[in-house]
């Protein structure tokens, strides 16, 4: 019975994995590529920093359920790759954050740089969840 709960555990914890990964295409690579192909560019800009902000929390939330899966699976390296991916995802949600208190006299912030260091971070991330896949079908 156990050995079924482990099989269980560590394909549920794939299908959590195929989620967060697709979801995680979707909002990095598709969606801005509609958003800047139909809106001029400050809207595209604020609609793709909106989409990588409002998706970091549940795509992070997929990679920590696919994390826990495995656990219960013993494939304690697909766990800790899955937890840091989990741990990535929510960072993209950080790098958006607004700026607490005011910006000096004469200081640029750049929204721009920010979008890209997130998408960079999410397609980046992206990757480890598949690392994360692949080390829960070998079962390591």
């Amino acid at each position: 019975m156990l050995k079924n709960l482990g099989d269980l555990s560590a394909q549920l914890g794939l299908i959590f994995c195929a989620l967060a990964i697709g979801a995680s295409w979707v909002a990095s690579i598709a969606s801005p590529n509609c958003s800047f192909d139909k809106l001029d560019g400050s809207r595209a800009d604020r609609h793709v920093r909106e989409l990588l902000n409002q998706t970091a929390i549940p795509i992070a939330g997929m990679m920590l359920a696919a994390g826990a899966f495995f656990l219960l699976a013993t494939s304690w390296a697909a766990a800790a790759t899955a937890m840091l991916a989990a741990f990535g995802f929510y960072s993209t949600r950080l790098m958006l954050a607004p700026k607490v208190g005011k910006t000096p006299h004469g200081a640029k912030t750049s929204r721009k740089g920010q979008r890209a260091v997130s998408v960079s971070l999410s397609l980046m991330f992206m990757l480890v969840a598949v690392v994360a896949a692949i080390l829960g079908v070998i079962g390591v």
